[in-house]
């Protein structure tokens, strides 16, 4: 028996008894392969060699983009070619030059010499039609950023479609926290629930279906990564820090009002300890669909859970916040709110002014008032759609959940009153 028939009956063996299976029979039909099935934990061998050939695919990747000192030189041949005048300092390109750069650039920077390229970065008001040189190496930097980042992300991409998993995204941030200055201070014991904290984020706004993974395409535009990048600015300052959910004080924040909840500190939120949620004007009839329609412990909310709620209220502008408070609105799951439903919800609003001391608004005109907002495409309910659509879905739904939301909008014509005219300062 020859060395190499050996080889190959040994490496069938071991193939086989390591998890592999062998498809004689599409083999012999002549029947190209259309999918190839991802390897299950205990196939061995196959798990292995599709994560080499992953790796070897990446690391190919990676070395077909510009490193820093290749993007250096392309700024110098950009600057070499440029065509006067300058303006304000700033200097342009005309498409002569930009086709003489292109062919004196290298192998990797070619591709961005193109035609496209050079129209989308061509202002109007541009009379002489020359470039940015200074846009179009940032365009390039960017590129090269995202490309840099995809390759970066997709080795945490265990199954190797594109998707990261939460337990995925968790690791990609453990890696990343050391390289961002403004989470210097983070404590080793909350380092756990800052990362609940920020993947959430990723998985509520990308994974509307809850399907447990997000496209890493999705992440790179999502701009999330951009905000967590922002944070490795020494300069950042304390307002900038505040209003990214990435920040140390962000997460702090939000993980402080999660505790401050928790009474019986068992880590869980009873329907109780939530109606102090925010200033406590959430009305109760919206708090139960929240324990009925979201994943509870025994009646009781955990952490997760509760970030999925934080991320809705703070973005009820938002569509898939929208579409998260709409579920809860929608009682029997029928995908409309109909005058039954939203009398429903309007009687935990009339509890809470009742309790106040305050007049009662008429139902009827709150009813017309509403529809009149969104100006449903069926007269009789308002689905989803007809909720983001008409771009006032946030004040529809603070009207029915939340008595401070509903005073704001009963008395916004005195608050605008109340802010003097340009003319006046």
């Amino acid at each position: 028996m020859s060395s190499v028939n050996l080889h190959s009956d040994l490496f069938l063996h071991y193939y086989k008894a390591w998890g592999g299976v062998e498809d004689y029979e599409s083999e012999n039909l002549g029947i190209p392969d259309f999918f190839q099935r991802v390897p299950q934990d205990n196939e061995i061998l196959p798990a292995k060699l599709r994560e080499d050939a992953r790796s070897a695919l990446l690391e190919r990747k990676s070395l077909r983009l510009l490193s820093n000192v290749e993007l250096q030189e392309f700024w110098y041949l950009l600057e070499r070619y440029h065509s006067p005048p300058t303006v304000n300092g700033e200097k342009f390109m005309d498409y002569e030059n930009f086709r003489k750069a292109s062919k004196e650039a290298s192998p990797k920077a070619k591709q961005y010499f193109t035609a496209a390229t050079f129209v989308k970065l061509l202002r109007e008001d541009e009379v002489l039609s020359r470039i940015n040189i200074l846009t179009f190496f940032n365009y390039v930097m960017k590129k090269v950023w995202l490309q840099q980042t995809h390759v970066g992300i997709s080795l945490y991409d265990v199954c190797g479609e594109g998707y990261l998993r939460e337990t995925d995204l968790e690791n990609y941030m453990l890696e990343l926290i050391p390289t961002l200055c403004q989470l210097s201070e983070l404590e080793p014991t909350f380092q756990t629930f800052y990362v609940c904290t920020a993947v959430r984020k990723f998985f509520f706004f990308l994974d509307p279906l809850r399907s447990g993974r997000v496209r890493i395409t999705d992440i790179l535009a999502s701009g999330f990564l951009d905000s967590m990048l922002e944070l490795r600015e020494v300069s950042t300052s304390e307002a900038q820090l505040a209003a990214n959910w990435f920040s140390h004080q962000s997460a702090v924040r939000v993980y402080g009002s999660y505790l401050l909840l928790d009474e019986d500190r068992n880590g869980l939120l009873t329907r109780s300890e939530l109606s102090r949620f925010g200033n406590g004007t959430l009305t109760d009839v919206f708090l139960d669909r929240v324990f009925q329609e979201c994943l509870t412990y025994e009646g009781e909310m955990d952490y997760k859970t509760y970030l999925d709620l934080v991320l809705a209220m703070e973005n009820k502008h938002e569509p898939q916040a929208i579409a998260y408070l709409f579920r809860i609105l929608d009682v029997g799951g029928q995908g409309k709110l109909t005058s039954l439903t939203l009398r429903y919800f309007y009687d935990g609003i009339e509890d809470k002014l009742r309790a106040s001391d305050n007049d009662i608004p008429s139902f009827e005109n709150v009813l017309n008032e509403i529809f009149d907002m969104v100006r449903p495409a069926n007269p009789h309910y308002i689905t989803l759609d007809d909720l983001i659509n008409c771009g006032k879905g946030d004040t529809v739904i603070n009207i029915l959940i939340d008595l401070q939301g509903f005073w704001a909008h009963e008395n916004r014509e005195a608050f605008t009153s109340e802010i003097p005219d340009e003319a006046e300062l």
